[in-house]
């Protein structure tokens, strides 16, 4: 099967640019697509918050109830302010645009810098995560998780690779599943708990005495809950993907998915709350509270499966937001310019690639196990969450207008509240989010390195007006020669055609051989020079770079451009190449990167 057939069965056949205005997204298919990241985190937020009271006691636990209308107050703070950024820039790009066109462009650096690293993560953790739920269900499995969630990736990466319309039709039903499964989870347990099916005494009652705890450990347990809001940023930087009006059907989308995720985010804390759970490292939460509320029924394999689809499929928030997150950056010359380009089926398939790619080695790097890779998920988010507030906050001061007071006051206390949970996350969480402070630098500098490289290049290609240029009077060719052969004779007749000048080159490892083609050539081409060279140490390179260097000298001085013609033939089938040495490839990389002249090949084709 040819490759272009198995990338047409995989990815679908290719799409017009005509057809661009077709992958734009409704707002139900983009709530599906682009919330996924934030409403799967309702499946880890709550357990976060547990894991860390739990360890001090269970009398504790009544305060994971304060925590989370914290982390609500925060979850509304950043829905109004990422609303006005939607309508104040709507082409997308989210925390990065905003920080620069605010803030300079190091800020709007860190802010992208941390967003790409942050979309890879959301992969990684969220498809080990749908592999844990997986092999939970199934134990005999875990010790596959590293191959089940490689492959989860490269599905999710072909999904995508089909255009953004396909995988959010697709993945409309598992996100909405999940939501359904969890508002009946939630609702049955509110009812159980309503009508007194439920022992009053599983819980603490809140505002217990719990000896031992302090504002410190308060504070950690506060910043870990706020992993529940990774991926309320994305479709900030989607915006480009809606349908028309694309600002106000993304900003409704936001509230939308805030609501959702409100609701859900604080029926499970209540539940886990109100049924005593404990956070176990067998079993997620979720599954406790489903088990108490259902029994080990249908119903609860069924908030299991969907759990487990979107901890996977929270993946694609990433794979949806990160190519155009890099296009933003592409575009200002800051990463490779391929990120640009459009694949076959419409979408950024680079961007698409390179992310399911990178999600892959970190999965490998980490055997699966990423959990400890949520501090630094989180922390990525917040960083472009605080500097986009702030972004803002300039933007209105500088700007004023009509109702700034109003919308100051929101990024104000959104960028308070988000620097508050930064400094709680790098004081409370240090050893696991310290690595931020290195590859955070490393990223904005390679970031400036390519930035130069592709001003340095404009530089050189640009043509400036009245800038005088050197005029060629003619054209030297080298043939480099290993015999008199077809392949000689066809190359040296395209030299002739090309060149004022042709010299052939022979390299010669004995004097009997350096004779002996010498008087061959004086019969065969007597008018074409041989110069031959011998090489005492069988090097080809050598000779021929040194007597390439003393050409180019002698064409610099008499205005002549130089061209070494290098033949070369072709095998018919793909695995005879390994019969042959690929000296004249060697030669041909070598003349590109080390000499300044023309260098052509000239190819012969073999019939058998």
């Amino acid at each position: 099967m040819s490759y272009s057939i198995l990338k047409r069965i995989l990815i679908g056949k290719p799409l017009k640019t005509s057809q661009l205005g077709e992958q734009k997204l409704n707002k139900l298919k983009a709530l599906a697509i682009l919330s996924s990241d934030a409403l799967s985190s309702v499946a880890y937020g709550t357990e976060q918050i547990l894991i860390v009271l739990a360890t001090i006691s269970l009398v504790a636990f009544w305060y994971s109830i304060p925590i989370a209308i914290g982390v609500l107050v925060l979850l509304t703070a950043l829905i109004l302010s990422y609303r006005q950024i939607i309508h104040a820039y709507p082409h997308g790009g989210g925390a990065y645009i905003v920080s620069r066109s605010n803030l300079g462009e190091n800020p709007g650096l860190i802010a992208g810098g941390s967003l790409l690293v942050d979309y890879i993560l959301t992969v990684a953790v969220s498809v080990s995560a749908g592999t844990d739920a997986i092999t939970s269900a199934f134990p005999q499995l875990h010790e596959h998780n590293v191959m089940i969630a490689s492959l989860l990736v490269v599905f999710i990466t072909l999904l995508n690779l089909r255009g953004v319309t396909e995988s959010a039709s697709f993945l409309a039903y598992p996100v909405y599943l999940f939501v359904l499964a969890l508002v009946l989870l939630i609702g049955a347990g509110i009812w159980q708990i309503l009508s007194g099916q439920v022992p009053a005494d599983l819980h603490t009652p809140i505002g217990t005495v719990v000896p031992g705890i302090s504002l410190f450990l308060l504070l950690k347990a506060f910043s870990s809950g706020c992993s529940a809001l990774t991926g309320v940023e994305a479709i900030s930087n989607a915006v480009p993907n809606f349908k028309e009006p694309a600002a106000k059907n993304a900003a409704n989308t936001l509230v939308m998915m805030g609501i959702i995720l409100a609701i859900l985010f604080s029926g499970i804390t209540f539940l886990a709350y109100w049924l005593g759970i404990s956070p176990k490292a067998e079993e997620t939460v979720v599954s406790q509270i489903a088990a108490e509320v259902f029994g080990r029924n249908i119903l609860y394999y069924f908030i299991q499966g969907t759990t487990a689809l979107i901890l996977v499929l929270a993946a694609n928030t990433g794979f949806s937001a990160f190519p155009l997150l890099a296009v933003n950056l592409a575009s200002d010359k800051y990463i490779p310019r391929m990120f640009l380009i459009r694949g076959d089926r419409l979408g950024y398939s680079n961007g698409i690639v390179t992310l399911g790619i990178a999600s892959i080695l970190l999965i490998v790097a980490f055997k699966g196990e990423t959990e400890q890779l949520i501090p630094l998920y989180a922390v990525g988010v917040f960083i472009p969450f605080t500097l986009s507030q702030t972004g803002m906050i300039v933007k209105w001061l500088r700007e004023k207008p009509a109702g700034w007071m109003y919308r100051l006051t929101i990024n104000l206390i959104g960028a308070l509240i988000t620097l508050t949970v930064l400094i709680i996350f790098f004081t409370t969480k240090f050893s696991q989010v310290w690595s931020v402070l290195i590859f955070l630098p490393v990223i904005v500098y390679m970031f400036h390195r390519i930035k130069n490289h592709y001003e340095a290049v404009g530089e050189q290609l640009r043509i400036k007006p009245g800038e005088e240029r050197l005029q060629m009077e003619g054209n030297v060719v080298i043939v480099p020669v290993a015999g008199i052969t077809k392949v000689v004779e066809n190359s040296l007749n395209y030299a002739q055609l090309i060149g004022d000048t042709v010299i052939a080159v022979y390299v010669a490892f004995d004097r009997e051989s350096e004779k002996r083609m010498e008087e061959k050539w004086k019969e065969w081409k007597p008018d074409i020079r041989l110069v031959t060279l011998h090489s005492q140490y069988r090097s080809l390179m050598r000779p021929l770079s040194r007597f390439i260097d003393l050409a180019e000298e002698k064409a610099a001085e008499t205005n002549h451009t130089l061209t070494v013609l290098i033949p070369q033939f072709i095998t018919k089938k793909r695995w005879q190449d390994i019969l042959h040495n690929q000296s004249s490839l060697l030669l041909r990389v070598y003349l590109l990167y080390q000499k300044n002249v023309i260098v052509t090949t000239v190819p012969y084709r073999f019939k058998k």
